[in-house]
């Protein structure tokens, strides 16, 4: 099977590539005539090894060269490429766990892994039954030609937020039509700059920053990380020259916090093109700090460009393609009921006033492209008009065929055929997503996950929800507050975990619940250090916690009474 997508391995561009930053806060910079060369005699290597097309290749590696070039290298055996997270929110054995999981799924006929990250690869491979060692990155002597491709492109694990890691199975069909998505949206133009710290194990990073541009040879200034939480004003120093970016909200809010205006003296931001926002809800208030602070410099609010997909839509569903500032608006937590009117509170558009609008606010993600089918439906799958609350529906050539080896998803689901239940969606082959949303002024406003919310009185209460709101009584920031909808205890269970030695503000959040969520609430509040377990994304994993918690296993956890 051909694809554009690696036809640049045989025409590299040797005047364009890749600037890959440093430790010492420089730039590696090696063109695609390079990078193609080494991927080509990796992929003679791992040709040697035994790799043939359609086989599954999994890769532990850190963001570096010998990353890019084996990613490729993979694509030019023809073989799938499955990325797994290096070390970053989990260690020890809940990281062993989490690579075992991913492995005993994908069964890759070889793993890859990096010197420093072979023990913990090693240690994953005998848990999940896998016999040898990590297969280190090296070059044969020739270069390999680009070999005929098997069916899927990516094996791209979802985060397992809501429970164990899933494989969603992405074609080459579906990976070309999200990219090109992507640059239709975004205004891509040939030789357009990119910068990005995202990591390449997650959707938005590999997909989005990494791949598209790559593949259309544009110039890419790439960052680890940790890079970009060290020294977030070199992340956007780099728009002195690139064009476009995408990080989730809280990035754009912590560059507020931690740059000063002195740090960008001289920068001109006019040029900035896009900066996609998404991975998570958005609220105005992030974006908004991010404005004021860079304004001065040339930045212009209309760059910013809210966005929603996921991994079982490739990537992008929608962005806002018009250029114009955010939309935001605030609905009323007691009209979210589903397949009910939302009523909308307020409605502002991106400004000063946006400041300190966190909680219940919500920012638009623009209007779904003709080819991206988008249905709101409600719990017997009969989509909705405008206006109401339902499950997000996706359809289009982006839409992926489903999880690796017979995995099923708890909210996330595939159907083929002519659509939906309702047989409203579409033909094709259709997502039902498990995140609620609805249409307002031909914008998509997504409010999270289905999972992630507890019913109360026929209404859906969401937990980000919550936790904005606890963040604002208690003073914690939002990174050391979750909630969690405990199981098995009706729908008025929750427990709160915050990370701080004591709770003053128990009493008055205890009170803030009750309102919230009705008078018999049963709130489990949980203190301690250390207690916020998160996805190789980053995303809490509210399952697992209250599961460590009644299994005693949540060292330093304190229950307030």
């Amino acid at each position: 099977m051909a694809s554009a997508l690696r036809d640049w391995l045989d025409e590299p561009n040797t005047e364009r590539g890749v600037h890959l930053a440093a430790d010492d806060g420089g730039w590696e910079f090696r063109d695609y005539g390079e990078i193609a060369a080494a991927a080509r005699r990796t992929g003679a290597a791992l040709i040697e090894e035994g790799v043939r097309p359609g086989d599954v290749v999994c890769m532990v590696l850190p963001t570096d060269f010998t990353c890019i070039e084996t990613y490729f290298a993979v694509w030019v055996a023809g073989a799938t490429v499955c990325l797994i997270t290096p070390p970053l929110f989990q260690s020890g054995e809940d990281y062993v766990n989490h690579v075992a999981a991913i492995l005993r799924q994908a069964k890759p006929v070889l793993t890859i892994a990096s010197d420093d990250l072979a023990a913990d690869t090693a240690a994953a491979m005998e848990r999940a039954g896998i016999a040898g060692e990590p297969w280190r990155p090296r070059q044969a002597e020739k270069e390999a030609p680009v070999q005929e491709a098997g069916e899927l492109a990516l094996l791209q694990f979802t985060s397992g937020s809501s429970g164990a890691p899933r494989g969603v199975m992405v074609t080459w069909e579906n990976l070309e039509a999200n990219s090109e998505l992507i640059v239709r949206g975004a205004g891509y133009r040939d030789g357009d700059v990119v910068a990005s710290w995202l990591p390449l194990y997650h959707d938005m990073g590999l997909i989005g920053a990494f791949i598209t541009p790559i593949a259309r040879q544009g110039m890419l200034r790439l960052m680890r990380p940790d890079h970009f939480i060290r020294d977030p004003a070199r992340w956007v120093r780099c728009f002195a020259e690139a064009h476009h970016t995408a990080a989730p909200p809280f990035a754009y809010a912590y560059v507020a916090r931690r740059v000063k205006p002195e740090q960008l003296e001289g920068l001109d931001l006019s040029g900035w093109k896009m900066a996609l926002i998404g991975a998570e809800p958005i609220d105005p208030h992030s974006l908004e700090v991010f404005a004021e602070l860079l304004e001065p410099f040339g930045f212009r609010r209309s760059t910013f460009m809210p966005a929603y997909g996921m991994a079982e839509t490739t990537l992008l569903v929608s962005l806002d393609q018009e250029r114009r500032d955010p939309l935001a608006i605030r609905p009323d937590g007691e009209s979210l009921a589903f397949g009910e009117p939302v009523k909308i509170l307020d409605q502002r558009t991106l400004g000063p006033d946006c400041v300190g609008l966190k909680a219940g606010w919500v920012v638009g993600c623009g209007t779904p492209e003709a080819d991206v089918p988008v249905t709101i439906v409600d719990d017997d799958g009969k989509e909705l008009p405008a206006g109401r609350l339902g499950e997000i529906v996706v359809g289009g050539a982006s839409a992926c065929k489903g999880y690796y080896a017979g995995a099923e998803g708890k909210s996330t689901r595939f159907e083929d055929g002519t659509g939906g239940r309702s047989g409203s969606v579409g033909r094709g082959r259709t997502v039902f997503t498990g995140d609620a949303g609805f249409f307002h002024e031909g914008q998509l406003f997504v409010l999270g996950r289905m999972g992630d919310s507890i019913k109360v009185r026929g209404r859906s209460v969401y937990v980000e929800d919550l936790e904005s709101k606890i963040a604002e009584v208690t003073g914690l920031g939002k990174g050391r507050i979750v909630v969690v909808g405990v199981p098995g205890a009706g729908t008025k269970g929750l427990a709160l975990f915050a990370e701080t030695g004591d709770a003053p503000w128990a009493a008055d959040v205890r009170e803030l619940l009750r309102r919230r969520v009705g008078e018999d609430v049963e709130v489990t509040l949980v203190v301690g250090s250390g207690l916020i377990q998160r996805t190789s994304s980053g995303k809490p994993r509210r399952r697992y916690m209250w599961e460590r918690l009644q299994s005693g296993k949540m060292e330093n956890a304190r229950i307030v009474a």
